[in-house]
């Protein structure tokens, strides 16, 4: 394992990170923030609990997993996809460094970001609305897992983009949208049956379930469930990977 050429790749997209910290940090805090003051201090103050808890609190992990997924698959994305824009990607593959390797840089680096960011929220969230956390550990583990998951996601998507238009498309056209009828802002089993039948095919409901039951104890579905749809689309997504290395898609010319 070449630890040198990890950390090499790693601290560049982290410093890169720093120098843009509005883009990656600052802005995504605020959009959250500004969600946190309509819908946890002036709407939910006025709405009922949700499965005997307040609406401000509820709709926590929802926001989170909202940045999580969108920053994730933003950040991993533009981090492999600049190097195939300006054709340093051709030093990498040629470089004593294994595809392994560069994915644990790239990945690592924009989970790290996801993680950092979340967290922020997490803290922020407590200036407006009062909340506990269940199970810690949990919380941290599921959320740890979903920047990884979706930081491989975003990785494919880098490589498959070969334009900033597609680099854009995902996030805004597919994940936001799935984020916010995944359960961000309410329980699916307030849908009528149909459109709760029809929400389980969304596997960001099992995302969202799964980390409000590490803050709440209750999901819409059981956590069992949820961790494994988690850990099938990050296995999915490691076999996606290991294909395009093994025959080169879009990454030599």
């Amino acid at each position: 394992m070449n630890l040198h050429a990890i950390r090499a790749i790693y601290l560049f997209e982290m410093a890169r990170a720093w120098r843009t910290l509005f883009q990656t940090i600052v802005s995504p805090v605020l959009t959250t923030t500004l969600y946190f003051v309509v819908f946890g201090a002036a709407i939910g103050s006025r709405m009922t609990e949700i499965d005997g808890v307040a609406f401000g609190a509820f709709i926590i992990p929802g926001l989170i997993m909202l940045s999580i997924l969108t920053q994730s698959v933003s950040n991993a994305s533009f981090g492999i996809y600049f190097p195939k824009f300006t054709g340093t990607i051709y030093e990498i593959l040629s470089a004593p460094i294994s595809a392994v390797e560069i994915v644990i840089s790239y990945v690592g680096a924009a989970a790290t970001k996801s993680v950092i960011l979340g967290l922020i929220i997490l803290v922020t969230a407590r200036v407006f609305v009062p909340y506990e956390i269940a199970h810690p550990a949990a919380m941290l583990a599921f959320l740890v897992l979903t920047a990884v998951s979706f930081s491989l996601f975003g990785f494919i998507i880098g490589i498959w983009a070969d334009n900033f238009e597609k680099l854009q498309f995902i996030p805004m056209l597919v994940i936001t949208p799935l984020t916010f009828l995944g359960g961000s802002f309410y329980s699916i089993d307030m849908l009528p049956e149909f459109w709760r039948t029809v929400s389980l095919f969304n596997p960001v409901v099992y995302l969202i379930s799964g980390f409000r039951w590490s803050f709440f104890g209750s999901g819409d579905v059981s956590i069992g469930i949820s961790l494994a749809m988690t850990l099938g689309f990050l296995a999915l997504c490691l076999i996606v990977i290991w294909r395009i290395f093994e025959t080169g898609y879009r990454l030599k010319a």
